[in-house]
Formats: structure tokens, C-alpha cells, sequence
């Protein structure tokens, strides 16, 4: 699971394009957006993108999105319980 999360942290840093952020920096815990890493709407959609393209794993809709990127940590307790499907 900890590698797992370390690759969410290095794909949201690099491929959202976070200024002055490195991977290790990102708490597990810590909101995704808003006050946390500070992302809006536009970065969930290409989160949405991003977990399909890097993870193969399909975010159905905005309650699900909303459940799914609350945290690093939540994240990627959903990556792997949908690959266990």
C-alpha cells in the first residue's frame, strides 16, 4: 500500500503540474482540495484521467470521485479495492 501511495504522490505532483511540491511532502492524510493541496475542479477531471490511464481503474461519478480523492490515503484504498474486483 505504501508504494502504491508513493506513486499517487509522484503521478499528482508530476502530471498536475504542483509548483514547489515534492512527492514526499504530500501528508497521506491531508485534504487533496482546498486547503489541503489546494485543487480545484479542473485538476478532479484529470485526476479522473490520470487514475484511469496510471492505475486502470474507472471513477464512475462525482460521489465516487468525491469519496475517492478526499486524501492520498483514500485514494489509494480505492485503487485497490476496485482492482480486487
Amino acid at each position: 500500500m505504501q508504494e502504491l501511495k508513493e506513486q499517487i504522490k509522484e503521478m499528482v505532483v508530476r502530471d498536475l503540474k504542483l509548483q514547489g511540491i515534492e512527492p514526499s511532502e504530500i501528508d497521506d492524510n491531508a485534504p487533496l482540495f482546498e486547503e489541503g493541496l489546494g485543487l480545484d475542479s479542473l485538476d478532479a477531471v484529470e485526476l479522473v484521467v490520470l487514475v484511469q490511464k496510471h492505475f486502470d481503474v474507472q471513477i464512475e461519478d462525482m460521489d465516487e470521485g468525491q469519496a475517492a480523492f478526499k486524501s492520498i490515503n483514500t485514494l489509494a484504498e480505492f485503487i485497490t479495492a476496485s482492482r480486487s474486483k
